[in-house]
Order: C-alpha cells, then sequence, then structure tokens
C-alpha cells in the first residue's frame, strides 16, 4: 500500500471513530427528566368517613391509632391534606352480622358518609352459626351501608374475613379443625365476594396477607389471634386505590 494512501485511510478511520465516540459520549451524557407522579384528584373539604365490623374492626389488642381504620384515615390526610376527616366505628369484640345489625339500628347514625367500610362474618363462622344467616344478614348490612353512604353504592368498601387460622391461636387447634376454619371462611369470604360483585360494590381482599401469620410472627398481635399493626397497615396499602377512587368521583 502507497504511503499516501495509507495516510488518507488512517485520517477516515480516525475520524470515524472520533465521530463515533462522540455520539456514544454524548448519549451516555443525557438527561432523562424526573417522572412527576400524577397529581392526586382534589376531593371533598370534608370527608366523613364511617367503619362498621367487630373486633378487626375496632382493633383487638392493637393501639387506638394502629387499628386500620385510623390508619387509613391518617394515610388519607397525608394525601390530602387540606381535606378535614372524620371518623366513626360502629364495631365492637364479638359481634356477628346480627349484632352489628342492631347496633346500626340502635345508633341511626346519619346518612351522611362519604366513605363506608365493612368487615364483618368472621364470629359467624367462629360461633358456628348456621351460613344462612349471613346469607340473609350480609346483605342487609351492605344495603345500610350504601343508604349510609348517601345512597352511593360507590363509596362502600366491603372486606374481606381474615383467616385466624393462621395464627398462634389457630394452631393449637387440631389439623382437621384448622383447615375447616380455612375452608369456611373462604365460603364465607366467597359468598360477599359475589355478592358485591353483582351489585357494583366494591370488595378488598386481605384474607391471604392473614394466612402469613404463621411465616411472618409480625402480623399478628400480642394476643396470638388477631392482626397486628404491621398487619393493618398492608390491609389499608391494599385498600388505598379503591378508597381513593372512591372519595375522587
Amino acid at each position: 500500500m502507497k504511503p499516501q494512501f495509507k495516510q488518507v485511510v488512517t485520517v477516515i478511520l480516525s475520524i470515524f471513530l472520533l465521530s463515533c465516540n462522540t455520539d456514544e459520549s454524548g448519549s451516555a451524557k443525557t438527561i432523562t427528566p424526573p417522572v412527576t407522579p400524577a397529581p392526586n384528584i382534589p376531593i371533598s373539604k370534608s370527608v366523613n368517613y364511617l367503619a362498621l365490623g367487630d373486633s378487626y374492626t375496632i382493633g383487638q389488642s392493637v393501639c387506638e391509632t394502629c387499628r386500620f381504620p385510623e390508619q387509613l384515615k391518617t394515610g388519607l390526610k397525608a394525601l390530602y391534606p387540606q381535606t378535614d376527616f372524620s371518623l366513626k366505628i360502629i364495631a365492637t369484640t364479638g359481634w356477628t352480622t346480627s349484632n352489628l345489625l342492631l347496633a346500626i339500628n340502635n345508633q341511626n347514625p346519619e346518612p351522611n358518609y362519604d366513605l363506608v367500610t365493612l368487615l364483618i362474618g368472621v364470629n359467624n363462622q367462629y360461633q358456628h352459626k348456621n351460613f344462612s344467616v349471613y346469607e340473609k344478614e350480609f346483605p342487609e348490612l351492605v344495603n345500610k351501608a350504601i343508604m349510609l353512604a348517601k345512597g352511593d353504592r360507590k363509596n362502600v368498601v366491603v372486606i374481606s374475613i381474615p383467616d385466624y387460622a393462621y395464627t398462634p391461636f389457630g394452631k393449637n387447634v387440631t389439623s382437621s379443625q384448622n383447615a375447616a376454619i380455612s375452608a369456611e371462611i373462604d365460603q364465607y369470604n366467597s359468598f360477599a365476594e359475589n355478592y358485591c360483585t353483582n351489585n357494583n360494590v366494591t370488595f378488598v381482599s386481605i384474607t391471604d396477607i392473614t394466612r402469613q401469620g404463621l411465616n411472618n410472627p409480625s402480623l399478628v398481635a400480642s394476643d396470638g389471634l388477631h392482626p397486628s399493626e404491621s398487619a393493618y397497615k398492608m390491609f389499608v396499602d391494599r385498600m388505598m386505590p379503591k378508597v381513593k377512587m372512591a372519595l375522587q368521583d
């Protein structure tokens, strides 16, 4: 190869490589702007929240601010600092659907709630009530919840029943009884979910969270039976998208 030709080739190759390096370094220095989270859609300046249930709603064996309605209220307040939130709880440890219906009728709350949550049924199962009682009274409770939510079913959120078979308390029963507990709770939850789906009511399943209780003891309260503050936080995290949709609409 002639010297002159070799020099030309060398120059062309050098220019080509320099061009590639410039493109690569330029590409490497490109700064991608940060993704801005979508802003929360504004909601009403005041939100009245009613929580209906039993021990899982009143927060048996956890602090007052640890129970899920209080955690939900706190989470909403963080998202919507300009909104005033009020919370009323109608719930007592040991209540069945019959007890809750009676309490609602006795207290006769005003039908002015922007959000109503309902978690009920474990004591029907635990007290060996005939399943037909739940089949009759759960729809009555959902309809009462809708009425209390200003007649707007979109503002009602039903939560599935936790599975206490996956707690130290549940572990102490025989394996056959343990399996029966889970099967019966599945039956209750299946009925509730189907009813809610067929009637355009939001249903949030948290049962799988409670079924981690034996593998993750931090999800169980000090009494060895009820959910802990950490478990309730997981409930709220799962509920929050549905609750936000209800309040934004």
